[in-house]
């Protein structure tokens, strides 16, 4: 399969990563919108469950408090992504100053934008003096929209640079230049599903109602995806330049190093689970 992989809609060849980045963006903007609607209903709020988060908690933050906190969120997003991707390439600034340039202004980095929008985010939450966890009713788009983007990575091939490194194993992929790597886009696709596949059998099954905390969900989300990404970016060719961790890495550290103390307490939760 050649790469780039183009989308055609009739005269016009459109990139895959433009396609299922916008595509991407939609279906949260959905998720969004379908959350807003059903925290509009007070008379839901008691019964009802949006993706495993409790409605009657944001209920109690006004529309102003909200779209403050999406801007945060916004904001913090951008500045991190846009501020790992030049950490994780660094070393081009000396060797190659207008790839460099060009990465800085075209890429971005998802666990960046994930810990830059948590900062983004409660400092928000400080500022307007809004204490309630906000992030359990993200969380399924959020991970749907990073798998839809992951695909397009994979299809946009070599010029993403998200490929891993060289393998001789059977499911190994050949992005153009003649080197089968890691489709690590696709593990990350894969490990994704697993996780909302997870999350949702804890809801199904009302965990989160009798022992998980507001904001839980959120948690474990973040806390199982820096695990995967700083063990998954082992086998892609990254500059390392601290302990044998890239930039991202170093990142993920840095975020599992806040989730700590609730680490060892989801941890200690999950062994009393009954799945039975």
């Amino acid at each position: 399969m050649p790469f780039p992989v183009y989308f055609y809609l009739g005269p016009l060849r459109l990139h895959p990563h433009f396609v299922l980045e916008a595509l991407a963006y939609g279906v949260g903007l959905y998720f969004v919108l379908f959350r807003r609607l059903a925290n509009s209903n007070p008379s839901s709020a008691d019964s009802t469950r949006l993706s495993g988060e409790v409605i009657d908690s944001q209920l109690a933050i006004s529309p102003s408090q909200r779209s403050s906190i999406s801007v945060g969120a916004l904001v913090g997003a951008l500045l991190g992504a846009k501020l790992l991707v030049m950490a994780q390439h660094i070393n081009l600034l000396g060797e190659d100053w207008r790839m460099f340039a060009l990465l800085v202004l075209q890429g971005k980095t998802i666990v960046g934008a994930l810990l830059g929008g948590l900062i983004g985010v409660e400092m928000t939450k400080k500022m307007i003096g809004v204490r309630q966890s906000t992030g359990d009713g993200f969380v399924w788009s959020v991970m749907v929209g990073m798998m839809i983007g992951r695909v397009g990575c994979f299809l946009t091939g070599l010029s993403d640079r998200t490929y891993g490194i060289a393998t001789t194993l059977p499911w190994g992929v050949d992005f153009g230049d003649g080197i089968t790597r890691h489709p690590t886009q696709l593990y990350e696709v894969g490990f994704l599903l697993l996780l909302i596949i997870f999350l949702r059998w804890m809801v199904s099954r009302q965990l989160s109602a009798q022992k998980l905390r507001e904001g839980d969900l959120f948690k474990l989300f973040m806390i199982a995806y820096l695990a995967f990404r700083f063990a998954v970016d082992f086998i892609k060719p990254e500059f390392r330049p601290l302990f044998g961790m890239s930039a991202i890495q170093c990142a993920c550290v840095g975020g599992l190093a806040y989730y700590c103390k609730d680490i060892y307490r989801l941890s200690r939760l999950t062994g009393h689970w009954n799945v039975s």
